[in-house]
């Protein structure tokens, strides 16, 4: 698949090729948007919101090659938009709870997504402040890179970067201490 061809259908006015667009990364902008909405039913309506607002700008997109992350930007700060407008933050000792709900299947097929090891990095996420838990869970569940992350977080480069290390220092100094007791 050729983005930067989509996109510049897609700025032309192609439905057709923003949907092939979004539709290779659906299952991404899901998981992102249930990371932040912690229930289906809320990631699908703003998943909707994002595919409207998608058509409606992808025309202001500068840099063809920026479509996929100028679109979980779009997609974060829609997220963002329900959590001021509900006043509800998804807790994350339910978090565990959620993923296997919604994501059953992909759970059972990876080895490193056993319950015991999603139970302790639930845990340790705890240990964390908000930005440190939402830049690593951007970097390392969803596989973001730093300047993808520094946009959606609406944070310079270095801030993420330095969130992710002191939050990742933070989580193994409260791992050593665990195994210790």
């Amino acid at each position: 698949m050729n983005v930067d061809r989509l996109v510049k259908k897609a700025k032309r006015g192609s439905k057709e090729a923003l949907l092939q667009l979004i539709m290779a990364e659906k299952d991404n902008y899901f998981r992102l948007a249930l990371t932040y909405l912690g229930n289906s039913h809320d990631a699908m309506d703003v998943m909707e919101d994002m595919i409207v607002t998608l058509y409606e700008k992808v025309y202001q997109l500068k840099k063809e090659e920026a479509f996929y992350s100028w679109s979980k930007t779009i997609l974060v700060n829609q997220c963002k938009s329900v959590l001021r407008k509900q006043k509800k933050l998804v807790l994350l000792d339910n978090w565990n709870t959620m993923m296997e709900e919604e994501f059953s299947s992909t759970i059972t097929s990876d080895p490193y997504n056993s319950r015991e090891i999603k139970i302790d990095i639930d845990a340790l996420l705890l240990y964390l402040n908000p930005h440190q838990r939402e830049a690593i869970q951007l970097k390392y569940f969803h596989d973001l890179d730093y300047q993808t992350i520094a946009n959606i977080t609406k944070a310079p480069i270095g801030t993420v970067k330095s969130r992710i290390s002191e939050g990742l220092k933070r989580l193994g100094d409260q791992y050593r201490s665990d195994d210790d007791e």
